[in-house]
């Protein structure tokens, strides 16, 4: 009898384990569920800091028209957000490229969801000299002949770091081409802080986001425009000609140095990561890479021949 008491006994124990278990595994699914929408929730991206200006005015945009959301972006130098590719929680990334097939693998694998990614704008890196400089025509020799610090124009070159931001990047690949940094060169903080090193030292040259410079409708962006001057640099279609990196001149891949503005998404289901993508690829997202000076990648621009007068 006692023996069937605690046979019984046992038996309860182990049958309310088991429920335990599968309500515990109930919530834990449940938990795990995403519960963000397009128009609901909170989520985190990551974003490369030259792209600052503009991305924060998207974000603006979309959590005033949706206000139940809430885009959290953190701003990083690109190699620091490239990174983020293996971060499960940010779940959209916004760089200079797309990732690689490797990196698209390892997402697939890690975190079995199906990333995509889309250029959403063209942007420029602008040049920029102290107001008082007396030269303001550049080539892209020059510019490479400065930065490697053989030029006779001796004058300081200034990134927004000396590693790891897409600036830097950009011209490490397209200008210098396998030629390292010369010693001269000197690194801001970020894209403000290379605005503020030019405005302050007459024989400086800086490289910064056309996003950080390019929109005179913007205070603070107006601001900046008096401290320092935008540099001309010399046509790559138009024989002994200059011209700034304004819309129309990176539309037609006139001006010399252009990069693109991608987004990297890597969300499971359709949630707030993919609303946000979609408003960027949309009009409304593209009117606001327009009104930032940039050049919007899925809205068609008119260019109107003009007379080259820069």
């Amino acid at each position: 009898m006692i023996r069937s008491m605690y046979t019984k006994l046992y038996g309860w124990l182990g049958t309310l384990v088991i429920s335990a278990a599968i309500t515990a595994c109930g919530n834990n699914t449940e938990s795990a569920l995403p519960t963000d929408t397009r128009e609901e929730g909170t989520i985190h991206i990551s974003a490369d800091e030259s792209f600052k200006p503009v991305i924060d005015a998207q974000v603006a945009v979309y959590e005033s028209s949706y206000p139940k959301t809430k885009i959290i972006v953190h701003y990083k130098p690109e190699a620091e957000c490239l990174k983020d590719f293996g971060v499960d929680s940010i779940r959209m990334v916004i760089a200079t490229r797309g990732f690689t097939p490797a990196e698209e693998k390892f997402m697939t694998d890690s975190f079995k969801v199906a990333p995509k990614y889309s250029t959403v704008a063209f942007d420029a890196i602008a040049v920029l000299v102290n107001p008082t400089a007396p030269d303001s025509l550049f080539t892209v020799q020059e510019l490479r002949d400065i930065i490697k610090g053989t030029s006779p124009k001796k004058l300081i070159p200034v990134f927004d770091g000396v590693r790891a931001t897409s600036t830097v990047r950009y011209i490490m690949d397209s200008v210098l081409r396998g030629d390292s940094l010369g010693p001269s060169v000197v690194a801001a903080q970020t894209s403000e802080g290379v605005v503020d090193y030019v405005s302050r030292t007459p024989n400086a040259i800086g490289f910064v986001g056309v996003s950080w410079v390019g929109n005179r409708q913007d205070s603070t962006q107006l601001s900046f425009l008096q401290k320092v001057k935008i540099a001309h640099l010399e046509s790559r279609d138009l024989e002994g000609k200059f011209v700034q990196p304004v819309q129309a001149n990176i539309y037609v891949g006139r001006y010399p140095l252009i990069r693109r503005l991608v987004y990297n998404l890597k969300e499971r289901h359709r949630g707030l990561g993919n609303g946000f993508a979609s408003f960027m690829e949309g009009q409304r997202g593209q009117l606001i890479f327009r009104r930032a000076f940039l050049v919007p990648g899925t809205l068609k621009l008119n260019v109107r021949p003009t007379s080259i007068s820069e």
